[in-house]
């Protein structure tokens, strides 16, 4: 507390020193404005509504590609083995941005799609990938021996991941999972590099048409701080129930 106490009066005395005028009271219109209808969300609420919206959609398809590209890795083919190999090396080692640009200006005109869709499928490839490592490490996790027990029962490979393998790997997979969902909730500012109107292209554009430039900054950074303390009071309650459950 004492650290983030020193930051802000350091800022403060900051934009005090270039002569910047706080205005504080103008930030309230930007969060809930009044109208006929009642009160209704601001633009700064708007846009956290879109990311959320990317979020989910992104996280779902994540988990999904993470899944299929962790068997992909596991399995005995090496074509698949090799493909998820170039998928994973590829994404983990390049730019998110980059990435955002390359589907956004490359592949959306060819395959007809929208800033949105385009924005999904990008943070869902970069968050699939590093759910990809953490469903494979959970699985390799997995004793050997209920791999023998599956097969004494007479089980299919995709029988035993689905009754046997995956529900036990999941307990230690679920933690590192909702704390990548966690940093997607952080990734997905990154979009707005492609005019998605998200939570901080919304900030960017008050910014443009009012000079608010500190007092919007710390309001769209507080809000990604509320979301992401709020996800994480949530992940550490799920590892509580988690090792309530195996002990």
């Amino acid at each position: 507390m004492l650290l983030l106490a020193g930051c802000y009066l350091g800022l403060i005395q900051g934009a005090e020193s270039l002569g910047y005028n706080w205005q504080w009271n103008r930030v309230t219109r930007y969060l809930f404005q009044s109208s006929a209808d009642g009160w209704q969300f601001g633009p700064l609420l708007q846009g956290l509504w879109l990311t959320l919206g990317i979020t989910l959609v992104s996280l779902c398809l994540a988990m999904t590609i993470g899944l299929v590209s962790a068997l992909m890795r596991l399995s005995t083919s090496p074509m698949a083995r090799g493909i998820s190999r170039v998928y994973l090396e590829l994404i983990r080692n390049t730019p998110l941005l980059i990435q955002i640009f390359i589907i956004y200006f490359v592949f959306a005109p060819i395959l007809d799609l929208g800033r949105f869709t385009s924005a999904v499928v990008a943070l869902s490839l970069f968050e699939g990938a590093y759910a990809a490592e953490i469903i494979r490490a959970g699985i390799l996790a997995i004793p050997s021996g209920q791999w023998e027990a599956s097969a004494s029962l007479g089980m299919s490979n995709g029988q035993s991941y689905r009754y046997i393998i995956l529900p036990q790997a999941l307990r230690q997979m679920i933690p590192p999972l909702t704390s990548q969902g966690i940093s997607l909730v952080k990734d997905s500012a990154l979009v707005s590099t492609i005019a998605i109107y998200d939570l901080t292209m919304q900030g960017q554009q008050i910014i443009a048409e009012t000079f608010l430039t500190f007092e919007i900054w710390f309001v769209v950074a507080l809000i990604y701080l509320v979301v992401t303390m709020i996800l994480s009071i949530l992940v550490k309650y799920l590892e509580y129930r988690l090792s309530d459950q195996v002990n």
